[in-house]
């Protein structure tokens, strides 16, 4: 007879938790309870006050909005269910949003703890390709640093594609990895990343393929194998990359135009020229026709409208604190480790691992620091996963040989330039935590002084002096991170960091300023540049009391406004003052994120809604919903931020005349007309500045204001399309 044990299922699922917690069996009691320690407390600091943030980008909002109302919209990255016009990038990042939204609802929650995830899942994989190699401190050390990247901590909790894209380049690294160890499996790690590769392009195009080259080219040369076997491993991974990549471009250009929605960002309505235009070519040379002020150079030597460039650029006001503040480390770390591993073999994985990272982030500094295109800050999240495992390995390596002379100085001197750059860096806020300057200097060089010193002669102090130079080196980024992290930020340009920082912030962010640059001594705001959006702008700007700021704005395309308002500031305070054009007593701050809640966007929608979505009074949104079902879009207006903020408040389609900066060339006035005949869209909600593109959409504002009447709900002007004067 056979004797049930009713235990015994329990007895195993207490077992398989046993080793989950314990982690491998060769490993150190304390190596998986670390890691797990390290993903749930870089999930919970990322979690924190998240709604604060609202919609955050209200442009890729509403496309999330849209893809999880209709599967097409999904496909092709729509700004709206109807399927007007796309976002100016694939599709990817959108999708696991949009699939939480179409789970649970829209709110600010659904949108942004995706992008949370993607950043413990980037810790968790950076973990693992240091750790193989360079042992589990490494690999923790690795996780902590990218973990408190302040740059990190923004826009792991934001919804650029930029979260995406960290992600998909750190497990490609880890592909490329596991293939140089060798072994039978190699090839299938090695396709692997070109699939990671491959989705990368499908989330922020050409950006995917920075550090493509430095990739291959130390699989070609390091990894074991005759040189005929690494050719072909390389020509297999490049098939799965163009797989990977190509199948969505493939059906989106052989669609047929008039059945699928207009590619935002072109301007021939293809995208293959938005790939190598405006955000391929464009972004380095700056020729970026139809956005950002309509092509021509943007930077050049020296500087341009998106900031100055060169050498210097990622160490500079505006970058710096989002991003260096382990970057001199990583470049003193990485020489060490290639001066250890010197000598290896041709197939070392210790040297091809230094050379990996170190490749990707050389390759990547260089373009961030000379493209003289589209340049913001937060693009900088690309570095960090690169930053954080040269500082995990080149710690370990050099502590492995600490008791040699040459080891020991480099890891003080690293001591010693980190703790003096964090204290540079926390001098450009001096009134925010000033203690914290010095703090984080005298600690840095005692720790210098103890490696040096101690670390040779005994294991304990030299721990201890190990443990002293890590918390000074990671002081001050966790306090920026912690100051990211307690503020909402909201709009198409953020920056990470405290109140007082001297970057430029961004419109409907946090700080007033210019672009890629510090705002000028003497308080004056943009000038002479080009401000973001298909328009020229001039403006000037006090900084008195709390950063109240005035600006005037003369545009082109016959576009012209005025604006006043107060910025978001970086401590947290909401903007005061409500920019002409927008409701007035509208909710400025974060929304709470469920569904029928009035969203606020902070820096409420400046120049005329372009850089964040308007807020949306309850008079507005009630004209939009009355008979909304009788119409395809309830309305429609110039710009994509502009029609956000109306598309999230009613959470129905709304269209975006001419993409994000409504320079698009869609739709032709012929196009409007006939929808307008049709009886397809409601409403024409004026943005307030006019500006149009070489599509016709300044002719259709012509056109509207000449054949309907207008009036004004809230304080927003209406035209209603279904009665003419």
């Amino acid at each position: 007879m056979t004797v049930l044990n009713p235990t015994a299922p329990a007895a195993r699922g207490s077992d398989r938790l046993a080793r989950f917690w314990r982690g491998r069996a060769e490993d150190a009691p304390w190596v998986r309870p670390a890691f797990l320690g390290l993903l749930a407390a870089t999930g919970v600091l990322y979690l924190w006050n998240l709604s604060a943030s609202g919609y955050a980008n209200s442009f890729y909002s509403a496309a999330v909005q849209a893809g999880g109302e209709s599967w097409k919209a999904f496909f092709f990255g729509s700004l709206d269910a109807a399927n007007a016009i796309t976002v100016d990038k694939p599709p990817a990042a959108l999708w696991p949003m949009a699939l939480s939204v179409r789970l649970f609802g829209l709110g600010s929650w659904q949108i942004l703890v995706p992008e949370v995830l993607m950043g413990v899942a980037t810790v968790g994989v950076l973990y693992g390709a240091v750790r193989r190699r360079f042992g589990a401190g490494a690999g923790l050390i690795a996780g902590l640093v990218l973990a408190l990247t302040p740059v990190a901590a923004l826009m792991f909790r934001f919804n650029n594609p930029d979260a995406l894209l960290a992600l998909l380049m750190t497990v490609a690294a880890y592909g490329v990895l596991r293939a140089l160890e060798g072994g039978p499996g190699a090839v299938k790690w090695l396709v692997g990343a070109g699939a990671a590769f491959g989705f990368a392009f499908l989330a922020k195009t050409l950006q995917a393929f920075l550090i493509l080259p430095p990739l291959a080219l130390v699989y070609a040369v390091c990894a074991p194998g005759g040189l005929g076997r690494r050719v072909r491993d390389l020509a297999l991974a490049g098939l799965a990359l163009l797989v990977s990549a190509g199948w969505w471009v493939a059906l989106v250009e052989l669609w047929p135009a008039s059945s699928r929605p207009y590619v935002g960002g072109s301007q021939s309505n293809s995208f293959l020229e938005l790939t190598f235009g405006y955000n391929g070519l464009g972004r380095i040379n700056g020729n970026e026709t139809g956005s950002v002020g309509g092509g021509g150079p943007g930077g050049g030597a020296g500087g341009g409208r998106w900031g100055e460039t060169g050498i210097g650029r990622m160490f500079n006001d505006a970058v710096g604190g989002q991003v260096s503040w382990l970057l001199p480390a990583a470049l003193l770390l990485l020489v060490a480790g290639l001066v250890v591993t010197r000598r290896a073999p041709r197939t070392d994985t210790a040297r091809s691992a230094f050379l990996v990272w170190g490749g990707a982030l050389l390759i990547t500094l260089a373009v961030f620091s000379f493209m003289a295109g589209i340049f913001h800050e937060y693009y900088t999240i690309a570095l960090a996963p690169y930053v954080a495992a040269l500082v995990g390995m080149g710690a370990s390596v050099l502590w492995e040989e600490r008791t040699r002379f040459a080891a020991s100085a480099a890891l003080a001197a690293t001591a010693a330039v980190t703790a003096w750059w964090a204290w540079t860096l926390l001098g450009r806020t001096p009134d925010w935590l000033p203690w914290l300057r010095w703090t984080v200097l005298v600690a840095g060089l005692a720790a210098a002084l103890g490696l040096l010193v101690a670390g040779r002669v005994d294991r304990r102090l030299g721990l201890a002096a190990a443990g002293l130079g890590l918390a000074a080196g990671l002081a001050g980024p966790f306090a920026y991170t912690l100051a990211t992290v307690d503020t909402g930020h909201q709009g198409s340009i953020v920056t990470a960091g405290p109140a007082g920082g001297r970057g430029p912030g961004g419109f409907g962010g946090r700080v007033p300023g210019g672009f890629g640059g510090r705002m000028p001594e003497g308080g004056q705001g943009v000038q002479g540049g080009q401000t973001p959006g298909g328009f020229d702008g001039q403006g000037q700007g006090q900084r008195q009391g709390q950063n109240q700021g005035q600006g005037q704005g003369q545009g082109q395309n016959r576009a012209q406004g005025q604006g006043q308002g107060q910025s978001r500031m970086p401590g947290g305070a909401p903007p005061q003052g409500t920019p002409q054009g927008m409701p007035q007593g509208a909710p400025q701050g974060g929304f709470q994120g469920s569904r029928g809640e009035r969203p606020g966007f902070g820096g409420g929608g400046g120049m005329g809604g372009l850089l964040n979505g308007a807020n949306v009074g309850a008079e507005a949104e009630a004209a939009l919903l009355k008979d909304a079902g009788s119409y395809t879009w309830v309305a429609a207006t110039v710009g994509a931020q502009n029609a956000a903020g109306y598309q999230l408040a009613t959470e129905k389609p709304v269209m975006a005349i001419g993409g994000f900066n409504g320079s698009d060339p869609s739709p032709t006035l012929a196009q409007f007309k006939q929808y307008v005949a049709e009886g397809r869209i409601h409403y024409f909600i004026g943005s307030g500045e006019g500006n149009g593109g070489p599509g016709g959409n300044s002719e259709i504002s012509t056109w509207v204001a000449a054949t309907f009447g207008k009036t004004t709900v809230g304080s927003a002007t209406f035209y209603d399309l279904t009665k003419e004067k």
